[in-house]
């Protein structure tokens, strides 16, 4: 069984980097489960979030114990299978014996669809890295990245349209630290073997190659035909309707929103504040070798050709 995990600041791409990779044949895969945001806890002194901090656990922590929820949340991931309940795993009060359990769900529901690999996809599980690995040491994580700016202002946009949803609140401070504490963690695992960079760009520009080097490193097939769409579930939009375009597992070039939501002010600000995007980049290209920095730069000066 491959185990994966699709991680990433939120609004870098997750979301149709899962549903791409969920038309391949062999892939199974589900909407965000936030397992080990749920049962590990705090997630705001994780990102580093002002005045956010850690929580001593309580005594049902310190004992190990799972809370009603969390057992709750992994019936209704039993619930997806087609599987018989009687060769499922069963909820656990035992936090770390839940958390084996989790896997071996992963795995039931997998092997139930007639596949071999499953993508869990939770952005903020960006966050718990060490503790998923420990668990999983032969899982694969892949890291979705996007320029922070156009993060930023996806988010902005986002938590202006659905009024209602707090995922986004907290405004362009907020999220550029959050942003920064992200590339920190995407730096930190830039040598990993069981890691591997994507940037969203670079899968919009070249995707036939982008989608042979995530298949290399996944160990799919890139030769078997993918669906025409994403025809597995990943997101309730009822709950979620910003995933909306992004679940039929089609790339397009994301409409950029940072001249139409931020001045030049902001933008400066942005600018001097965020992380480097493009140094990041760069060491990836060069970690990954000679002739991917080559085709890189190669990009670049067609780029520049054409609109010169």
């Amino acid at each position: 069984m491959k185990r994966t995990f699709v991680v990433g600041c939120p609004r870098s791409g997750t979301t149709v980097v899962q549903a791409m990779l969920a038309r391949h044949p062999a892939v199974f895969t589900l909407p965000e489960t936030a397992f080990f945001e749920h049962t590990l806890g705090n997630l705001a002194w994780r990102w580093g979030d002002a005045q956010a901090e850690h929580r001593p656990p309580r005594l049902r922590q310190r004992l190990g114990f799972t809370r009603k929820y969390e057992r709750q949340l992994f019936l209704s991931l039993q619930r997806l299978s087609t599987a018989s309940p009687d060769a499922l795993p069963r909820p656990s009060l035992r936090t770390r014996t839940m958390q084996r359990r989790f896997v071996r769900l992963l795995d039931a529901l997998t092997q139930a669809a007639d596949r071999d690999m499953w993508i869990e996809k939770t952005p903020n599980h960006l966050l718990y890295l060490p503790e998923i690995e420990a668990l999983v040491p032969e899982g694969r994580f892949v890291h979705v990245i996007r320029p922070g700016a156009e993060v930023i202002a996806s988010l902005i946009d986002a938590s202006l349209l659905f009024e209602s949803d707090n995922a986004f609140g907290g405004g362009t401070v907020h999220w550029a630290r959050r942003w920064n504490r992200a590339m920190q963690i995407h730096r930190a695992y830039l040598q990993h073997p069981r890691h591997y960079l994507l940037f969203l760009e670079d899968l919009i520009a070249q995707p036939q190659q982008e989608w042979r080097r995530l298949c290399r490193f996944l160990e799919l097939d890139p030769s078997l035909s993918l669906d025409d769409n994403c025809t597995q579930v990943i997101a309730d939009l009822d709950q979620e309707p910003w995933k909306r375009r992004a679940l039929n597992g089609r790339l397009h070039a994301p409409e950029s929103k940072v001249d139409s939501l931020f001045g030049p002010k902001v933008q400066r600000w942005l600018q001097a504040k965020l992380a480097s995007y493009d140094e990041l980049r760069a060491q990836w290209l060069q970690a990954r070798g000679p002739q991917d920095t080559h085709a890189a730069v190669r990009n670049v000066v067609a780029l520049s050709s054409s609109c010169s």
